[in-house]
């Protein structure tokens, strides 16, 4: 019998814990499983085909909120063409309303309904003829000979440490994000997360956890996210771990968790700022700055207490932190989301997630939204339309607003261009709405725009904006612009040939020759080198500015103190991936 497990997946990068989970766990059929693994970029037809090459006998999809609309024309087209094969569906998508889901596809023969692997294993006994009937089989929702559907007695939680390693062999996925979950449940109770279903928690043993990282870090896998809900939840449990990456820690890997940070205690902090730049990275579900918003979604936290605990993992300057807010809750209309995006974008995380409420099926939230006028998209991802508080045009605008704050604050591309933009603006949150505006009126928003034509959008719209706000055309405030953006540029990459906005360098040509010449130079700048001069100019870049960057970019306005600054991309700095910036005194060389 030949069965595919099929995984599609957001993005190419991401790799599909639950089908190797799945695979794995039914060890005495492991032989006879084959995993497929696609992306809802690609074309459906494409997936169709592949699919069909397999000639499987039973096909299992992993069904969730970004892949179900594909996983229904697929299901509906892959049953035409393999008339004689099982399809069966699975994954927090379908487990709520299973009946509803097997009335709405004709062409599904089942669906498992909560954690699979038990069930899934005791569903390939059935299938290879070493288990008579489905109904003894806990976690089903079938179709009966009458054509209804049923469901079989619920499964109980497994016990974590009964699960075996998902990755027997990494060599396939090589530059993707790994999962991994060293615990299942979530203690919190927020409305809006089907995780607040469940609060009972439950670990793994720490040994195995630990046997099972060391397979990521000797394999030095570029990236392992937890999936678990709120790693922090049990302090002995985070700090073991998070001790253990230090001890092991290989150079190379990154390690993402999603934690509570107002749960982290002074003991965990301590040894956060402890860990290589680059080690671990962590995300923090803020949600909201409105208090009786949050105690409407039952999430219970201080904000006082999360700035404080941002301000400290900041302080140790080597992990990078994302922020979370969701739009469309109750009590927040756009005014108060405004203030809550001011709030935590003045926390200057490293990456500020605008998200949209997806009311999940199954969630509290769902059972509620009648009471909240929550209005919200039929078809998953189920994301809020308007509610009682805020409209639907002013959902636009937040669209406007999170695109923009995806493109130039997200991308870590402009750092010292918005930090000086900023002071042109009442708040962050206008600046994104204003140039949200702008891209709409220049249709900026139907192109695919490259890195530099978004730099180039930025001046065209910060020099109308100030044209209109001083009755100037052009300004020295857009020239200091200019030389930020020049300097943001450079930051990331040695350029093949240089943007149109930046100064013309011909006069400093021969300086920068003899500078990449004067081994001394480099010594006394970069430290010891033992390089050729041509491959030295590879590495490294020299620009001229009239004024101090820094300085310029912090202040809002423009500190002439003429600056060379040079570039040295063989050592980067792995929170935002910038080239070392060493200022140079070339009059000294």
């Amino acid at each position: 019998m030949k069965i595919l497990l099929v995984g599609i997946n957001a993005k190419y990068i991401h790799s599909n814990l639950a089908i190797r989970s799945l695979r794995n766990y039914a060890a005495p059929y492991k032989e006879s499983i084959s995993l497929a693994e696609y992306t809802i970029n690609q074309y459906t037809e494409d997936i169709l085909v592949d699919i069909y090459k397999h000639k499987p006998d039973f096909i299992g999809f992993s069904c969730y909120i970004w892949n179900m609309g594909m996983i229904k024309k697929i299901s509906r087209e892959i049953k035409k063409v393999l008339p004689g094969t099982s399809l069966w569906l699975g994954g927090p998508e379908v487990s709520y309303d299973p009946e509803e889901v097997l009335a709405e596809l004709p062409c599904i023969d089942g669906i498992i309904c909560g954690e699979g692997e038990e069930t899934f294993l005791e569903l390939m006994q059935f299938y290879t003829g070493d288990r008579e009937g489905l109904k003894d089989i806990r976690g089903l929702c079938c179709r009966g000979e009458n054509g209804m559907s049923y469901r079989t007695a619920p499964r109980k939680e497994m016990d974590m440490d009964a699960l075996p390693f998902p990755y027997e062999e990494l060599a396939s996925l090589q530059n993707k994000i790994i999962y991994y979950e060293s615990g299942r449940g979530c203690p919190y109770s927020c409305s809006y997360c089907l995780s607040s279903e469940n609060r009972k928690v439950r670990f793994r043993d720490l040994k195995k956890v630990k046997e099972e990282l060391s397979v990521f870090l000797k394999d030095k896998v570029p990236q392992v996210k937890f999936v678990d809900r709120t790693f922090n939840c049990n302090h002995q449990h985070a700090m073991e771990i998070w001790q253990f990456l230090k001890e092991n820690d290989n150079g190379v890997t990154n390690f993402h968790f999603e934690i509570a940070g107002e749960l982290l205690r002074e003991e965990e902090l301590a040894l956060l700022n402890t860990l290589r730049e680059g080690l671990v990275q962590l995300e923090i579900g803020v949600q909201s700055a409105n208090e009786t918003t949050l105690d409407a979604i039952r999430r219970k936290m201080s904000l006082d207490k999360i700035r404080e605990v941002v301000l400290r993992i900041q302080e140790g300057r080597n992990i990078h932190v994302h922020l979370d807010l969701i739009a469309g809750l109750p009590y927040e209309d756009y005014s108060s989301f405004r203030d809550s995006f001011n709030e935590v974008y003045s926390m200057k995380p490293d990456q500020l997630q605008l998200g949209f409420l997806k009311v999940l099926k199954g969630s509290y939230l769902h059972g509620e939204k009648e009471k909240w006028g929550i209005v919200y998209q039929d078809e998953p991802p189920y994301e809020v339309l308007y509610t009682r508080w805020i409209s639907y045009d002013e959902i636009l605008l937040l669209k406007k607003v999170e695109s923009m704050t995806e493109m130039y604050y997200n991308s870590g591309q402009f750092e010292y261009s918005l930090a000086y933009l900023m002071h042109f603006f009442a708040t962050p949150f206008d600046f994104f709405f204003e140039l949200g505006n702008y891209y709409e009126e220049q249709g900026l928003f139907l192109l695919n725009s490259s890195r530099m034509g978004r730099y180039e959008a930025l001046l065209g719209f910060f020099d109308q904006y100030i044209g209109k706000q001083t009755g100037n055309e052009s300004t020295g405030e857009t020239q200091t612009l200019k030389h930020l953006m020049v300097h943001d540029l450079y930051c990331r990459e040695k350029l093949k040939s240089r943007p149109s906005f930046a100064e013309n360098f011909d006069q400093y040509k021969a300086r920068y020759q003899e500078f990449y010449k004067d081994k001394d130079s480099l010594k006394k700048y970069l430290g010891e080198v033992d390089i050729r001069t041509e491959e030295i100019k590879g590495m490294l870049h020299m620009e001229h500015y009239p004024l101090n960057v820094y300085e310029t970019a912090a202040s809002g306005r423009a500190v002439r103190q003429e600056q060379f600054i040079l570039y040295d991309y063989k050592n980067r700095n792995p929170l935002n991936k910038q080239a070392r910036q060493i200022p140079v005194d070339l009059m000294m060389v």
